[in-house]
């Protein structure tokens, strides 16, 4: 019996020392930091299996013990829901935080700032040429884009909002495309549905065509509703816009002066030759453009010119324009009047 006595006693001893030195373990592979010297970042592709995974881990260091590691994940069940995606590692992760990290999908965020004014052409060579992003083996166009949406005979210009897009690394470029112009449909749509009584503008359609000419006209916020009422005024009156934006567009975005010839030459988006708006917007509003152009300033203002420091003076007559013209743009020398 003391025999026995002492086999058991010496047992529970072992397995006492075994189950401090397996908590220990524990402790040390899975709860305690990783102990890099700097942030890193590991990388889960998409048809990984767990061992595959802290293989790569055991390569770098922070698994020692793999078998401790799965015994976690089957304990936990995360053994199979690990995502696929890029994952931040800081220096003061554990081991158990970053593999509940990966089962959650906490996935490094990248983005991509579109700013207002660009066109469709230059939103669609930033996406794919944006590192995180998976593009297509040949690039796609904008005729492509419009079909993919469901919009095959629709203009692309002015479809796609201006804003920052977030997302993680291998995401499709053609999600982040159709993110901006389901956002853009979003804003137009609302913005028409709250337009000011009496609106001139007939469709969301020249909604967003007038919203793209007031982005392009001022950059100051507090002047945006006045460019838009100084334009809504000539609309109602049926007098022509005379926007250089609009002549400026078909030209491309590296022309930024118009010559006399370009001003006489008549052509869709010539508002000095051509009534009312162009056929298609000429860039990509941002949703204050957009408010400004549903719900424009009230005012008597039919012209504007620049003062040359990014601000505008707006007149009610020619006469006041003339004069506003000859201060701003022409140094005061009222004899280069009517000259370009």
């Amino acid at each position: 019996m003391r025999w026995i006595s002492l086999t058991v006693l010496l047992l529970l001893i072992a397995l006492t020392l075994a189950g401090a030195h397996l908590a220990s373990l524990y402790q040390k592979e899975l709860l305690q930091p990783l102990a890099l010297e700097e942030d890193a970042v590991f990388v889960v592709r998409p048809g990984q299996g767990f061992r595959q995974i802290t293989g790569e881990m055991a390569e770098r260091g922070w698994v020692n013990h793999p078998w401790l590691v799965e015994a976690h994940a089957r304990y936990h069940g995360i053994s199979g829901r690990l995502q696929a995606g890029e994952y931040l590692v800081t220096v003061d992760l554990s081991l158990a935080d970053l593999l509940d990290n990966m089962v959650r999908g906490a996935v490094i965020r990248h983005r991509l700032t579109i700013p207002e004014g660009w066109t469709a052409q230059q939103f669609l060579d930033a996406v794919q040429a944006h590192a995180a992003l998976r593009v297509p083996p040949e690039p796609l166009d904008l005729e492509q884009v419009m079909a993919m949406l469901g919009r095959p005979d629709t203009h692309p210009e002015g479809w796609f909002l201006p804003d920052t897009y977030v997302f993680g690394r291998n995401t499709p470029a053609e999600q982040v495309v159709r993110m901006a112009h389901e956002a853009m449909d979003r804003v137009l749509t609302q913005a028409w549905e709250e337009r000011a009584e009496g609106h001139p503008l007939e469709s969301p359609y020249e909604l967003l065509i007038l919203a793209s000419i007031v982005e392009k006209e001022t950059g100051q916020a507090d002047e945006r509703d006045l460019v838009a009422g100084v334009f809504v005024n000539r609309l109602r009156r049926g007098m022509r816009l005379q926007t250089d934006p609009t002549l400026l567009y078909p030209l491309g975005p590296g022309v930024t002066r118009l010559t006399r010839a370009e001003l006489q030459r008549d052509h869709p988006y010539n508002t000095y030759t051509r009534d009312g708006l162009p056929p298609t917007p000429i860039a990509l509003p941002g949703r204050a453009s957009i408010r400004a152009a549903a719900n424009p300033a009230e005012t008597d203002a039919l012209f504007f010119v620049s003062r040359k420091d990014g601000t505008h003076e707006f007149s009610r007559t020619y006469a006041e324009h003339r004069a506003a013209v000859i201060k701003y743009q022409l140094g005061g020398d009222a004899s280069r009047y009517g000259r370009r």
